[in-house]
Order: C-alpha cells, then structure tokens, then sequence
C-alpha cells in the first residue's frame, strides 16, 4: 500500500541526511504509462554503445555492460531524494570523445577516460558536499545563465542537422517521427483533445512511446534502416572482459599527471553539466506550476552529491564517455509534461521518474526490446536531442529578466554551440562586464516578460 501525501506537502520518505528515500509501492505509485515508455527508450540508453566501441574499440557485449552499469545508477537519483531522470551530459560528449582522442587507442585512451570521469565525479561531490552548488547557482548572473541553457539547445540541434548527422541517415524517419512527437506533446490542440480522456487522453500518458514506435516501422519502409531481427532470449553483457581490459582492475591506476592534464576539460564538461542542473531546476519549477497538491524539493547540493558519486564510481566500474550527468532534460519534460495534467494522470512526479528508469533497466535485459530498437537508436537519440534542443530555448529566453540580457545569452549561447563551454562562459562574463559595469550580479529586469509585470 502506497503511503499517501498530505494535500501541498512532499511525497513521503525515509529521511537520510540529505537524502529522501523513496522505494516504489511504498513511497510512490508505480506508474506503468512511464514504465512502458522506458522499455523502449532505452534506446537511446544503447545509442552510447557506437560511441564506446568507436573511442575505445570496446565489443558490443563489453559496452553493453557499461550500459547496464550505468542504467542501474540512474535509479539512485529518485531513490535517494533527486526528482529527475538522469541522463548524459550531451553537449560534452563531442568534447570528451575529443579530449580522450588525443590519447594512443589502449590502455593509456582507458586511463586517460577513468582520470577525465573521476575527476569530474570528485569536484562534483566537492561542491555539493561543501554546500557551494547553491550559491553558485545563486551567484551566476542571469543573462549567463540564460545562455548557456540556450546555446545547450543550439549544440542539441546543430548535431543533429550538421552534415553527416543522424537527420542526413535518417531523414524521413527523424522527419515523421519528430512531426509526430512535437504535436503529442507541445500541440494546443492535443492537449485539449487529450484533456477529455478516451484514446486521445491514453496515447497522451505514453508520452513519444508512439514515436519510437512509428520510426521502428518508417525506417525500413523508406530504406533508412532494415527491418528488426528479434531475438527471443536475455541479453548478455561481458562483464568479466569489461573489468580486465577497460578498468582500473586489470590496467591499473592512471599516471597521476594524467588527473592535472584532465582538469582543464573537466572544467569546461563541468561548466556544461552546470547548465543542466539550471535547465532541471526550471523545468520542475514550471511543472510545480501546475500541481500545488505535491511539493518538490530540487536540491542542487543533493543532485551534485549523486551524480558526482556515480561519475566517480563509473569510473572504476566502467568508464563511459557520455559520463553521468544531472538530468536527461529531453524525458525530464515528457514526464513532467504528464504530471503537470493532475494527479489522476501522475499522482506524484517520483512515480513517473522511477518507473521509467525501472522501465529502461528492464529494456536493456530483454533482447526482443533490445533487437527491437536497434535499427533505430540513431532516431531515438536524435528525437531526444531535438525536444532538449526546443526546451531548451524556451526555458532559456525565459531566464533572462531584460532586453541587454536576450542579446548576451543570444551571443553567449551561439559561442556555447561553436566553440564549446569554457569559450562561451567567458564570453558571458565579458559581456556582463561591459554592458552592466557594477551590476554585474544583479543585471536589470526591464518588464518585457510577463513572468516580471506586477
């Protein structure tokens, strides 16, 4: 029997320090909708497996253990009290693979990766331990802010239209799919279809299920991808050649200069997961909106202790270039999209979020799912890549309070998806310096948006 909430308080939990324990059918309602969507969805789960077998030369078996890894700490987050669905750190995953590149393929590409994600996960861990996410979040003036969540949609979007990207592979597919996808969850006109329940409000809970659905048929059909092999059995990560040629545990440690030469990009990947933890808060800020019956309480102290501490065990486990980052923001809208409708759609947000990352870690076990989407992981991603790249913008923009803030994250977000983070923060930081002199923290809020009129 599921524990029930006071009317406009927090889920229940266990408490633990700074974490909240939620376990599900006991602290939250399963949710099967969002079950059923991570079975699928996991496809984007095993989209990282090219990028690991490319960088690393890794069998398909051995980073689908990698995966497996590191679905199982994406339940930590709900568990412990964090209201998200975790996911990659997108942006810099170009960054990484090219960082990493620099190193001979073998052992020393290994440690060069292991240093990269332990460093990350350790000053991660620092600032949320040390209590500093908070005021660094407070601190950051808002036109950057702004545009670092805007150029984070801008590098979502751009790789995916680039030549030689997924939309040139599969342009039909990613066409329909995304057409399809855009009007289930952003359209005025579903969302009144789907407020009167029936079969438009039971496609609304599945959130881009159909889609994913849709492009597993499309795909062969306009000759971008063949026809599914099913196999009826379990999937068989290798664990065993996982941990004695592509961790600590057969290779050894890293060269400790490896871990100084690591800092630079660590600090631009950190400034990029920076910017996911901004775009999460404001994501579940609208959707809290929406449903005053459930209070959520988005710590970013909390998130860093979680994600720094996955990052650092993945890094012994299994190193994985995507790294672990603070929210998949694409699914994080699907789910809070859904929960915004009221609690007869979602009775609380952390039943969405854990039954579809339950729903993920089932996917990767099953190789009928596996077979299934993998045809199509280079659609799966690219649709996930596309929504991020649209709330992005939106919740972006809204970040600015001015007109001199839209102009600094307009340029600021555009040098984020050109030059990569460490160039467009200081851009930021030069551009508030000219443009607001002392004001440089509080900047302006001139009334342009709504949000800002009394």
């Amino acid at each position: 029997m599921t524990m029930q909430r006071i009317d406009g308080q927090e889920q229940p939990y266990w408490p633990a320090g700074p974490f909240k324990i939620r376990l599900p059918f006991i602290h939250y309602r399963f949710e099967w909708p969002d079950y059923c969507q991570g079975l699928l969805m996991c496809a984007v789960d095993l989209s990282a497996i090219p990028l690991m077998t490319e960088l690393l030369g890794m069998p398909f078996e051995v980073a689908l253990a990698v995966v497996i890894l590191n679905g199982l700490f994406y339940l930590t987050h709900h568990l412990l009290g964090d209201p998200v669905i975790p996911g990659w750190i997108t942006p810099a995953v170009p960054l990484i693979m090219a960082y990493c590149a620099t190193f001979p393929e073998g052992p020393e590409r290994v440690h060069a990766l292991v240093s990269f994600q332990m460093t990350l996960g350790i000053l991660s861990i620092l600032i949320g331990a040390t209590g500093m996410a908070h005021r660094v979040v407070a601190a950051i003036p808002q036109a950057i802010k702004s545009g670092i969540i805007i150029g984070a949609g801008f590098a979502a979007v751009i790789s995916v239209f680039k030549i030689g990207g997924n939309f040139d592979k599969f342009p039909w597919t990613i066409s329909i799919s995304i057409g399809l996808c855009f009007f289930l969850m952003f359209s005025v006109a579903f969302s009144r279809m789907s407020r009167n329940g029936g079969v438009w409000g039971f496609i609304g809970k599945l959130g881009i299920l159909p889609c994913i659905l849709l492009a597993v048929v499309i795909a062969p059909i306009f000759g971008e991808a063949p026809w599914p092999d099913l196999e009826w059995s379990f999937s068989a990560p290798d664990f065993h050649k996982l941990w004695a040629e592509y961790t600590i545990f057969g290779l050894g440690f890293p060269p400790l200069h490896m871990f100084a030469t690591a800092i630079p990009t660590a600090a631009a990947a950190y400034i990029v997961l920076f910017g996911d933890v901004l775009k999460t808060r404001s994501i579940i800020r609208d959707a809290q909106e929406h449903r005053p019956d459930e209070k959520i309480d988005y710590n970013p102290d909390r998130a860093h202790l979680i994600f720094g501490s996955r990052n650092t065990a993945m890094s012994v486990l299994g190193p994985d270039v995507t790294m672990c980052g603070p929210a998949w923001a694409a699914m994080q809208v699907v789910i809070c999209e859904r929960f915004a409708k009221g609690r007869k759609s979602m009775d609380s947000l952390f039943g969405g979020l854990g039954s579809f990352r339950w729903g993920t870690n089932t996917g990767l076990f099953l190789m009928p799912i596996v077979t299934l989407v993998q045809p199509i992981l280079g659609v799966a991603l690219t649709l996930t890549l596309l929504i991020q790249g649209y709330v992005s913008v939106r919740i972006g923009v809204m970040e600015a309070r001015s007109q001199r803030d839209l102009g600094i994250a307009g340029v600021t977000g555009a040098v984020l998806a050109t030059r990569g983070a460490s160039w467009a923060f200081a851009t930021g930081v030069l551009l508030c310096v000219l443009i607001y002199g002392r004001q440089f923290f509080m900047g302006e809020t001139d009334r342009t948006f709504v949000k800002d009129q009394k």
